[in-house]
């Protein structure tokens, strides 16, 4: 996790991103902190080992709170650089971050994916915001858009060691989504995605390998999908009698956004729900919770 030192409204990525808004009072930054405080707070209350790295004060970084957007983490030992669409984002690349987290974590470097460079050729692929991942089945899911090449999530899997389920969503203004993480996230036991928003051409293939996973699937709406209640990740955290539990982390107002009856299937599926107030960050960010983890697994042998 990185903590905000400017965080603010990004014009740069406003175009594209339909989630986010102007701040009306002008002290978001301060209120970004505090939800950012907050949440990390709650991850290791939870029994999450949570690295956190200090943004630097310049230049500045409006979406610096957005770590998985710009980098990945992969039990192989793989690390992955992505290609950013805003300018601005690109600024948060940063060395420090991968050394923290290998300090931190013990998480060890055996390669290094470096897709940055596609950035010059107009190409872009914006991380874990770009790509859902299916770890079990080693499914890659990415819906188009102008932060996600196609061509660049096909190159992804093939090194990864994934398969590429790339579709059309949009959202109710015919605007395409701008990541899939708002959309659609992959549990252990469970998916929940919003399939109004997946294009009539590719909804019936993307919902039948979603369900040819045994996976539970939870339909949201447009409604709910913009209250982050697609923006979730699932972790697994140490059990109180031993062994690993899952924890699933989500916004409270994604948590209300689900209702009663979806959120009792989630729970089903999981272990324990954590969910924090992050108002400041959704709104004027375009982002939620699972948008502000970039999760690092324990490596392989």
């Amino acid at each position: 996790m990185v903590r905000p030192a400017h965080f603010g409204f990004n014009v740069q990525t406003a175009h594209s991103n339909r989630f986010q808004r102007p701040p009306q009072d002008g002290a978001s930054a301060e209120a970004a902190r505090e939800e950012w405080a907050a949440l990390a707070q709650a991850l290791r209350e939870a029994g999450v080992r949570v690295c956190t790295v200090e943004d630097t004060e310049a230049p500045i970084k409006p979406d610096a709170v957005f770590p998985n957007n710009w980098v990945s983490f992969h039990d192989d030992g793989t690390i992955v650089l992505y290609p950013m669409q805003a300018a601005n984002r690109r600024l948060e690349r940063r060395l420090e971050v991968l050394a923290a987290v290998e300090h931190e974590l013990r998480f060890r470097c055996r390669h290094l994916l470096d897709l940055s460079r596609e950035e010059e050729a107009g190409r872009y692929l914006e991380g874990t915001g770009s790509l859902v991942l299916d770890h079990i089945e080693r499914v890659a899911y990415a819906c188009r858009s102008a932060r996600t090449d196609e061509s660049l999530v096909r190159e992804w899997a093939r090194a990864l060691h994934y398969e590429a389920e790339v579709f059309d969503a949009a959202g109710p203004d015919g605007a395409p989504i701008y990541h899939t993480n708002v959309m659609l996230a992959i549990g252990a036991r469970s998916a929940v995605i919003c399939s109004d928003s997946v294009l009539p051409g590719d909804r019936g293939r993307v919902l039948a390998r979603l369900r040819a996973s045994g996976r539970e699937l939870i339909e949201i709406d447009y409604a709910a999908m913009h209250d982050f209640a697609g923006n979730l990740l699932e972790l697994r955290v140490p059990a109180p009698e031993g062994g690993t539990q899952s924890l699933l982390v989500m916004s409270t107002r994604a948590r209300a956004a689900l209702g009663h009856e979806r959120l009792s299937r989630i729970a089903a599926a999981v272990d324990r729900i954590l969910d924090v107030p992050l108002p400041t960050i959704e709104t004027v960010g375009g982002g939620g919770a699972r948008c502000m983890l970039a999760e690092v697994p324990e490596l392989r042998a």
